[in-house]
């Protein structure tokens, strides 16, 4: 669209730039036989790709404002392993894809040294309750199973789609979003990725590459007046994930994914008290730091983390746009309608800021 943002993205500007990182969707897109409006979904990140199974990766996790639920980061926080695949889902439908997980992991293989299959699966949530029935609770066992099963590396899809399908942000339609950025540390090249689950926001602070643009396009809200289920202000949330494969323990990936906050911040969030705003870093180096007693690990020094934080900070501002940009106009429950941020008319305000530069086709 020639809107400019910094930073070198990687091949494909996705998360799964980070070299064995892989993502599935399932997306829930009909209404059913009572009419109910389904418009929800499943996302799964496998830091590992299948072997995410038995491999586990470095990682740590930030809370900006904690009116959301992340499961499992008890036990993430305390040890610094992220075990397994991260999933994302609607609030109502954690419990369903939190168990599924455990049904799935332990389908793929034999139990644990101690002969238990133990798990505390990750499951992040947004509500999307304004174009989904949520309370039909629609999101069921083989719909994380099916995300789970799709997850590939390569090109992602993005907008409506996983568990981003019924999401709004910034009072526009939204959903899944995500960005990467090359940099190079000591003449060695790291990929950052990120990927985001955007629900949050008003239309007056939206920004986009530092142009005030919801000052502009103020037409056609998703919502104008507070109601019983969506309330005026900042009560949305956000689930940022964010991977890479420089070396990091997981104090520093918790550094890390604090700058994730500053990359929302740029668009125009203020991480209202409403929103839940909670983020995730792995490292996908150091492959085999859990699996003996003694291990001997790498790591970057701290002196060497400012590109990373960069990085960041850029890929987790234009994977936000990216969910806004490719989300399309949907109709959902009790006939609410989400519209889609006109394209025409973001370049056109752009221009105006002359912010606007050549249309590039990837």
């Amino acid at each position: 669209m020639g809107i400019p943002f910094d930073g070198t993205p990687g091949r494909w500007n996705t998360l799964t730039d980070v070299a064995g990182v892989t993502v599935g969707y399932h997306t829930l897109q009909a209404d059913d036989a009572s009419g109910a409006a389904i418009r929800t979904g499943v996302t799964a990140i496998l830091p590992r790709g299948h072997d995410s199974v038995n491999e586990l990766v470095y990682a740590g996790l930030f809370s900006l404002n904690g009116n959301g639920e992340f499961t499992g980061s008890h036990w993430l926080d305390e040890s610094g392993f992220l075990e397994g695949p991260i999933m994302i889902t609607n609030t109502h439908s954690v419990g369903v894809v939190h168990d599924a997980v455990i049904a799935w992991r332990i389908k793929q293989g034999g139990a644990d040294d101690s002969g238990y299959w133990w798990s505390l699966p990750v499951v992040g949530e947004t509500w999307d309750g304004w174009l989904n029935d949520i309370n039909g609770f629609h999101v069921k066992p083989e719909h994380a199973f099916a995300a789970l099963d799709s997850a590939h590396s390569g090109p992602l899809a993005e907008g409506n789609v996983g568990g981003g399908t019924g999401m709004i942000c910034h009072q526009f339609k939204c959903g899944t979003g995500t960005a990467s950025r090359v940099i190079a540390v000591n003449n060695i090249s790291y990929t950052v990725g990120v990927l985001v689950q955007a629900n949050y926001g008003v239309r007056e602070e939206l920004r986009i590459a530092g142009v005030p643009v919801g000052k502009h396009l103020t037409a056609d809200k998703a919502y104008d007046e507070p109601t019983a289920t969506q309330p005026a202000g900042d009560t949305g949330s956000i689930i940022i994930v964010v991977g890479t494969d420089a070396p990091l323990l997981p104090h520093q990936l918790k550094r890390l994914v604090k700058r994730a906050a500053l990359g929302l911040a740029r668009n125009g969030s203020y991480a209202g008290d409403g929103s839940g705003d909670i983020f995730l870093a792995f490292s996908t180096a150091n492959k085999d730091a859990s699996q003996t007693e003694l291990q001997t690990v790498q790591t970057l020094g701290n002196s060497a983390l400012d590109p990373l934080f960069l990085a960041t900070v850029q890929a987790t501002e234009e994977a936000i746009i990216n969910a806004l940009v490719a989300a399309r106009t949907m109709t959902g429950a009790d006939g609410h309608r989400a519209v889609a941020i006109d394209h025409k008319s973001l370049q056109k305000v752009m221009k105006q800021y002359n912010r606007l530069g050549p249309v590039l086709r990837r």
